[in-house]
């Protein structure tokens, strides 16, 4: 049966996030017609609410967002540059400084609130002749009778088209509906996400600490406002989002020693487990996956979404060759080899910089200070930073 007969679209993307979004514009833009499905109300997508995450963007996803229309239509109080990254372990003042100056760049990359880069991905997604966007949509099942894939969703409809990309979360029912596994990695840690006012500049400039018991960033904002991140064991995110707004402030100055000044919490906090993903497969016959729902990263190396939109920009480019199984083989194949070495070197950095025990300490330090001493390493680093734009001076 071949189901491209029957079907108004080319291609069917489950789900309406971000990236789901971004590979609907990139795909219309090369002809195909694209429908989006998504359990959400239009009205939500159209507004999405405000989570509390910043999302650290790269040069190449900046570059990216900027051909898809996305970056235009954000405001100029959405974009914080980031000019310098510390890091630091423990208690030691040693920290490892990654400077975009130092590279003759402006910024390492750009920090955007996950609403407003949301509501962009709608918009310019609207925008295009060739997309259709159905909210209050859900998946239940899924088969391919041929050539194609069916979808059918919960009001009864049926959805035959050519391809099906999954791009519905790191938790992606449909990629489990289409027999992908994945491995999953929960680090049984919980981050607790929340915007603070201080009175000292923070130059943009982002702080990693790994301390003990917990990790703690901060990330510059627009003005004198940082967003705050704290990674704690799951038990002991209950007691720090127990606390008042005052006494949370005090616990965040006194575990930034005061380099921010006074602080004071602005609007509510938000908290998420951390858990990362790698499907087995990136991609099926007539399906593939897209986003998180192929690759959830750690949030610690700042690769998630940046990942997605170097997933949009080679399938895209695959698919626009023609649809089928090699243009699916050859994004899987790529994809992989630009996520797989920064997955795993993210999960072991993370595993390393939790771990209290007196070995994983010392090793941390040394991993600083080896880091610090070797410019081509640091260089490394930096360029997955930035998304490859980096080079030494």
């Amino acid at each position: 049966m071949d189901v491209s007969r029957e079907s108004d679209f080319d291609v069917c993307i489950v789900g309406a996030g971000p990236a789901g979004l971004a590979l609907a514009t990139a795909l219309a833009r090369c002809g195909l017609r694209c429908q989006v499905l998504e359990q959400q109300s239009g009205d939500s997508l159209e507004r999405p609410a405000e989570d509390g995450r910043e999302i650290a963007l790269t040069h190449r996803a900046r570059r990216i967002m900027e051909r898809l229309g996305m970056w235009e239509r954000l405001l100029p109080e959405d974009i914080s540059p980031l000019r310098e990254a510390r890091v630091s372990t423990g208690q030691s003042s040693f920290v490892l400084p990654f400077e975009a100056a130092a590279h003759g760049h402006e910024a390492l990359g750009w920090l955007v609130p996950n609403h407003r880069i949301r509501a962009v991905a709608h918009a310019a997604a609207c925008n295009e002749p060739n997309v259709t966007i159905r909210g209050d949509t859900r998946v239940v099942g899924l088969e391919r009778p041929g050539r194609g894939t069916v979808l059918h969703t919960a009001d009864g409809s049926r959805h035959a088209v050519p391809l099906v990309v999954a791009a519905d979360s790191r938790f992606s029912t449909v990629r489990r509906m289409a027999g992908i596994g994945a491995r999953m990695l929960d680090f049984g840690r919980v981050a607790i996400v929340a915007a603070m006012e201080h009175e000292a500049e923070h130059g943009g400039v982002a702080h990693e600490c790994f301390r003990y018991g917990n990790t703690l960033a901060t990330l510059p904002m627009t003005g004198r406002r940082s967003s705050v991140v704290v990674t704690l064991k799951g038990d002991e995110s209950v007691t720090w989002l127990a606390l008042d707004p005052e006494n949370f402030a005090t616990r965040i100055e006194a575990q930034l020693s005061g380099r921010l000044g006074g602080m004071r919490l602005v609007g509510q906090r938000h908290h998420y487990p951390l858990v990362a993903v790698y499907a087995h497969r990136f991609c099926g016959p007539n399906f593939a996956l897209a986003g998180d729902a192929a690759v959830g990263m750690h949030p610690v190396t700042a690769h998630g979404y940046n990942f997605g939109l170097y997933g949009v920009e080679v399938l895209a480019r695959e698919l626009e060759r023609g649809i089928g199984d090699a243009a699916l083989r050859r994004y899987e194949s790529e994809h992989r080899r630009t996520t797989l070495p920064i997955y795993e070197g993210t999960n072991a950095i993370v595993r390393l910089f939790t771990d209290d025990a007196l070995p994983a300490r010392l090793a941390r330090h040394a991993v600083l200070r080896i880091a610090r001493a070797l410019p081509p390493l640091r260089d490394v680093i930096s360029r997955q930073i930035t998304g490859g734009s980096v080079r030494r001076a």
